[in-house]
């Protein structure tokens, strides 16, 4: 799941939202340096990365894009998901996409002195390019590829499997609706077990 998802199925809460997202940017027993509702963000972040990396429909879409793009592919497919997720965002929520990104957008801003400095060097750039709202746009998903692909060792050229994903369009968007009900069902378990005391 990519920054668009995470941040969904964290739920109403603001602090375990921000705590979801920055979760990549917390390593090891990091995460103990933040308030219970910010840990459990970060936690929930990574029950959602394993249960999403472990998932047979998750595994199909990977496999599609396996060939050209090997490890690259699960990154691919999380940024797909988000696709999916934000063109039918009224589908999942009853708030409009463009009012979820600016409220997030505000909960960050808030509590920038406490955020890690990677994620403040993102913000501006998150913000001004509106990364979460953009997601909806295939040519906007392309150049958001094109632009990671100065962020990998290899040519990758990572903007290709746009092409992959209008051939299958289709067959992706079934997988992540059927993902993605899995998912949610799951939400409520995964934040049940991650009590902080």
């Amino acid at each position: 799941m990519n920054y668009l998802a995470h941040i969904y199925l964290s739920g109403d809460n603001e602090d375990i939202k921000i705590g979801n997202f920055i979760a990549d940017f917390i390593y090891g027993s990091q995460y103990q340096n933040y308030s219970p509702n910010i840990q459990k963000g970060i936690l929930l972040h990574r029950a959602i990365d394993t249960y999403t990396d472990a998932h047979p429909i998750f595994r199909q879409s990977k496999k599609r894009l396996f060939s050209d793009f090997r490890h690259y592919s699960s990154v691919i497919v999380d940024m797909f998901y988000d696709h999916f997720l934000a063109k039918n965002f009224d589908d999942y929520s009853t708030v409009s996409l463009t009012h979820f990104a600016d409220s997030f957008y505000n909960a960050l801003e808030k509590r920038d002195k406490s955020l890690p400095k990677k994620v403040n060097q993102i913000l501006p750039v998150m913000k001004n390019y509106n990364w979460l709202v953009s997601y909806k746009n295939i040519d906007d998903l392309r150049d958001i590829l094109n632009q990671m692909n100065h962020k990998t060792k290899f040519n990758t050229q990572l903007d290709d499997s746009v092409d992959l994903l209008i051939d299958h369009y289709g067959t992706f968007e079934k997988e992540f609706t059927q993902f993605f009900a899995a998912i949610k069902n799951e939400q409520p378990k995964m934040l049940k077990s991650l009590d902080i005391h």
